[in-house]
């Protein structure tokens, strides 16, 4: 059983569920792991000196989990995706192949993740369209008055430079782009790295 791994990393509100979830449904064998699954209770993540929770960090969400759910698909996808209540489905295309697509704002952002991508994506937005998305969105807790400008969009800046400084084997993409060329885009190359797998495979 040959293994892919897709990172779709991104800034907030850039669509990385939304070309995730389109992937998977395109991919009958592949599973998601979302990054904001795994972040710690409310009351332990600090504030800034701003007043502001710092949700934007690696510090803010349990790594070690994530990686320990990434591990067990690696072990066995098959066995993974029925602990999940998921019957194991294989098109032609994919028969031999288990892809995990795993979506997340700061997947890029550590090492021990980064190392285990077979291909990377990165949805970009400029600063005026990330704010009007972001402020039509209702978050649980909302953000508060300000948040934007003085906690979401620093820590996005800070964050890229980090994660730029770390990887290069990374495909941006233009998250104002209609969805489905973003779709068409990524499924065609995700598509020709499994053909490349399978070719192995029976080489």
């Amino acid at each position: 059983m040959k293994r892919l791994i897709v990172g779709i990393g991104g800034v907030t509100n850039g669509g990385k569920s939304t070309l995730s979830q389109s992937l998977h449904q395109l991919i009958p064998s592949s599973c998601i792991i979302t990054q904001d699954s795994y972040f710690k209770d409310d009351s332990v993540v600090p504030v800034d000196s701003n007043g502001f929770k710092q949700y934007d960090t690696i510090n803010a969400l349990h790594m070690d989990k994530m990686m320990t759910t990434v591990d067990s698909w690696r072990t066995d996808p098959d066995s993974f995706l029925r602990q999940r209540g998921r019957n194991v489905e294989r098109s032609p295309k994919d028969a031999g192949i288990s892809v995990l697509l795993v979506e997340g704002f700061l997947i890029f952002n550590y090492r021990p993740l980064i190392d285990l991508f077979d291909k990377r994506y990165f949805l970009e937005i400029p600063y005026d369209v990330c704010k009007r998305r972001r402020s039509s969105r209702v978050y649980n807790p909302p953000d508060p008055p300000g948040f934007f400008d003085g906690y979401v969009w620093p820590m996005y800046l800070k964050n890229r430079r980090e994660m730029e400084g770390i990887t290069s084997e990374i495909t941006f993409l233009d998250g104002q782009k209609p969805k489905e060329e973003l779709l068409a885009a990524v499924y065609e190359d995700v598509c020709q790295e499994i053909d490349r797998l399978r070719g192995e495979a029976t080489a």
